[in-house]
C-alpha cells in the first residue's frame, strides 16, 4: 500500500476555493493566491506553512492547532505538520480560515465549523476561563 500525499488532499479542496490559483511554490510543493496574495503553502516534506496576523499566530499556536513557523516562529508564520490524514481537517480549516480573512468573504455555514466543532480560540474566552 503506498503513502498518501496529504499535500495533494489539501490542493483538492482548496483549488476549488473561488479565485484560487494553484502554483508551484519557491521551495518545493504547491502555493495556493487568491486576489494575489498567498493563502499558504504545502511543502512536499508534508508541512504546510500559512502567514497570519501574529495576534491569532498566538491563538492558533495557543490552542495546539499549529506551531510557530521553525525558522521564523516570531512573525505571523505558522505550521502544520501533516503526519496522517487526523492532521488533514485541521490544516485546511486554516486555509479556510486564511481564505476567508483574506477575501472577506464569509460562509454560514462554512466547512471549517463542520470539520473542528469544538475548537475555541483563547481569542474566543474571557480572562475568567483561562486557568490562573
Amino acid at each position: 500500500m503506498g503513502t498518501i500525499d496529504f499535500g495533494a488532499v489539501i490542493a483538492g479542496v482548496v483549488r476549488q476555493w473561488d479565485g484560487v490559483e494553484v502554483t508551484p511554490h519557491r521551495f518545493g510543493g504547491v502555493e495556493f493566491r487568491v486576489g494575489g496574495r498567498e493563502i499558504g503553502h504545502v511543502h512536499v516534506g508534508g508541512v504546510a506553512d500559512l502567514l497570519v496576523p501574529v495576534r491569532l499566530r498566538r491563538d492558533l499556536v495557543a490552542a495546539g492547532r499549529a506551531m510557530a513557523h521553525h525558522t521564523l516562529p516570531h512573525s505571523g508564520w505558522i505550521s502544520v505538520r501533516l503526519r496522517s490524514e487526523h492532521d488533514v481537517p485541521n490544516a485546511i480549516a486554516l486555509f479556510r480560515l486564511n481564505y476567508e480573512r483574506l477575501t472577506g468573504v464569509v460562509v454560514k455555514k462554512a466547512p471549517t465549523s463542520q470539520i473542528l466543532p469544538n475548537v475555541t480560540l483563547l481569542a474566543d474566552r474571557s480572562i475568567d476561563d483561562l486557568p490562573a
